[in-house]
């Protein structure tokens, strides 16, 4: 499975940006399609997910403000993303795996994506 992640860019506070993450190989392995980030000198955190069922989960830093979605015939995802802040500043990674138990965990995840940048100033 390789996962590209695209969209990524610099924001003001305030600001909306769209990520988009295209899948390819098996898609029985990206059942379930998570976004993560991870700042400078931070463990990667779970910020939303999304299973091929339809179900999702966000981070509560996030809720209300991220919404995922997926396109199973295509393969993508995307992570619309309003309202940002600077402590959203981090690279973003796409991740995939054939099933998980906890969707916001790293370890639930087998692929993964090369990130893409998110910069957000004040």
């Amino acid at each position: 499975v390789q996962l590209v992640e695209s969209g990524g860019g610099s924001v003001q506070a305030g600001g909306s940006l769209i990520l988009s993450c295209a899948a390819s190989g098996s898609s029985d392995s990206t059942t379930c399609l998570g976004w993560f980030r991870q700042a400078p000198g931070e463990e990667r955190e779970g910020v939303a997910a999304i299973c091929r069922n339809g179900r999702t989960s966000y981070a509560d830093s996030v809720k209300g403000r991220f919404t995922s979605s997926r396109d199973n015939a295509k393969n993508t995802l995307k992570l619309q993303m309003n309202m940002l802040k600077p402590e959203g500043t981090a690279m973003y990674y796409c991740a995939a795996s054939r099933w998980v138990l906890s969707p916001l965990i790293r370890g639930s995840y087998n692929y993964w994506g090369q990130g893409t940048q998110v910069t957000v100033s004040s």
